[in-house]
């Protein structure tokens, strides 16, 4: 909440104020033999105590409701993982970014979220052959192309790819639900995004003034203190 609040203004934002990203959702930490989900031989996520609701508690009961002004964190960055099961509805076990439940029906449904959702890093990258490389995150959705992935995660309501700097697979995902959509639907659900995103640029005055001092920076960034 500190990072977010400009002292004395009245919803809390401003030009002191820095956008928070809270992650993993829905929990990062029940990793299949504790190994680490940046790497294939982690992508699973298990709940053998049927104890998701202790991984969704800090969302729940603490950056969905901050104590000051702001009120709620600016972004959610979902896991790499596969949550294992959790999808009750369609039952399709893929990475959190491409499960439509746990984004949609979980996340923006269940508990009202609407804020910035940004993949985790590198998830809509084609796998590498190996089961140790860094660089194959598109857990369960390895058939699809680039594209499609990203539009896959766009339909399930994530606003922004963690990692990936290239328009034209989101150009063409766009293309690609005009034509199984309508144009309109997809319109529409990209200036949703924009929305979000451009709320997050204008709460902390930065359109106003979207220029910092380099030399002053240079003061400040890395100080001990």
């Amino acid at each position: 909440n500190s990072l977010q609040n400009t002292e004395g203004s009245k919803d809390g934002w401003g030009k002191d104020s820095i956008n928070a990203m809270s992650k993993h959702w829905p929990g990062g930490g029940p990793c299949e033999g504790g190994r680490d989900a940046h790497y294939p031989f982690g992508k699973f996520a298990v709940y053998p105590g049927d104890n998701l609701n202790d991984h969704l508690q800090p969302f729940v009961d603490g950056v969905f409701k901050l104590d000051g002004p702001t009120q709620v964190t600016s972004a959610i960055m979902p896991y790499y993982t596969i949550s294992v099961g959790v999808d009750t509805k369609d039952h399709k076990d893929v990475g959190n970014s491409y499960s439509h439940y746990i984004i949609n029906d979980m996340l923006r449904e269940k508990y009202g979220y609407d804020g910035v959702v940004c993949t985790d890093w590198g998830i809509t990258d084609d796998p590498l052959p190996d089961i140790d490389s860094f660089s194959s995150r598109c857990y369960g959705v390895e058939k699809l192309s680039v594209a499609e992935r990203h539009l896959l995660a766009i339909l399930n309501g994530v606003d922004q790819f963690g990692g990936n700097n290239e328009i034209a697979p989101i150009i063409e995902a766009y293309k690609i639900g005009c034509e199984r959509h309508s144009e309109e639907f997809m319109r529409k659900r990209m200036e949703q995004s924009a929305v979000r995103l451009l709320r997050n640029i204008f709460r902390c005055g930065l359109f106003e003034n979207p220029y910092l001092d380099p030399k002053e920076s240079s003061k400040i960034a890395g100080r001990e203190d």
